[in-house]
């Protein structure tokens, strides 16, 4: 039942802030829902079943902890920008029917993500716990480093972005010097934590979809790949810094 309750969940929260975006003309709001989204799954699985053990409380927490911060991060950079480029460039491609497509290509698609990459949540949430489990002290671990990369790489992006003598330069400080994308190796790491948290049960394994999901999605589709192209156009010496820096798993800079 759990399954079907979250689907529901996930499609009116979209649906509700699809009809927002309407209205307000900028799609990128579906940022900002995309990190709070897993913290209502999260409890909503919680709610509907009886699996209310040791397990279950920790990958509530991991949600909420993971979701609230992105949720407000991008809500702090959001709320009063421009909308993100991403669907700049879909408006004008679809012109008077982007409310359509925006529907079914951004709200759509991001649903059907969510649903899938809680499968860890409502699984491991969902099963009563059967005695204590070494993978629940691995994936709290493995969490806590990706969720403190990604939170400590938008903070210094942040921070660098806030320096008007930055303006137009290129941030490779900090865990930016060891990784092009700090922050999508820490998102991918901290799902990567709750999927093994959730793999103690039973059928836990299947819940491996969503860290796997996440991590080709970040590296391959819509992550590393649209950054990066935009980067090499917006941002001088963007290609040396290619040529030196890993662009996901975080290792020493390349020199000479």
């Amino acid at each position: 039942m759990v399954l079907w309750v979250v689907a529901a969940v996930i499609a009116g929260m979209m649906l509700a802030v699809w009809a927002i975006s309407v209205a307000i003309r900028d799609a990128g709001i579906v940022d900002i829902l995309w990190g709070f989204g897993f913290v209502v799954a999260a409890w909503v699985s919680l709610l509907v079943t009886d699996g209310h053990g040791v397990r279950a409380a920790l990958l509530v927490a991991m949600a909420t902890t993971w979701g609230l911060r992105l949720a407000i991060h991008l809500a702090f950079r959001n709320i009063g920008a421009e909308e993100d480029f991403r669907y700049q460039s879909m408006r004008r491609r679809a012109g008077d029917r982007f409310w359509l497509t925006s529907l079914v290509r951004v709200f759509g698609l991001q649903a059907a993500a969510m649903w899938v990459m809680s499968l860890p949540l409502m699984i491991g949430i969902s099963d009563a716990d059967r005695g204590w489990s070494a993978l629940w002290v691995i994936g709290a671990v493995v969490f806590l480093v990706g969720f403190g990369f990604e939170a400590t790489g938008d903070w210094q992006l942040a921070r660098f972005k806030a320096d008007p003598a930055n303006a137009g330069k290129l941030m490779d400080r900090g865990l930016w010097r060891y990784s092009r994308h700090p922050n999508y190796f820490g998102d991918a790491t901290a799902w990567w934590g709750i999927g093994l948290v959730a793999a103690s049960t039973p059928i836990g394994i299947v819940g491996l979809i969503a860290p796997a999901l996440i991590t080709w999605i970040l590296v391959k589709v819509s992550g590393v790949p649209m950054v990066e192209h935009r980067m090499k156009r917006k941002r001088p010496g963007y290609d040396e810094y290619i040529q030196r820096t890993s662009a996901f798993l975080p290792r020493r800079p390349e020199t000479g």
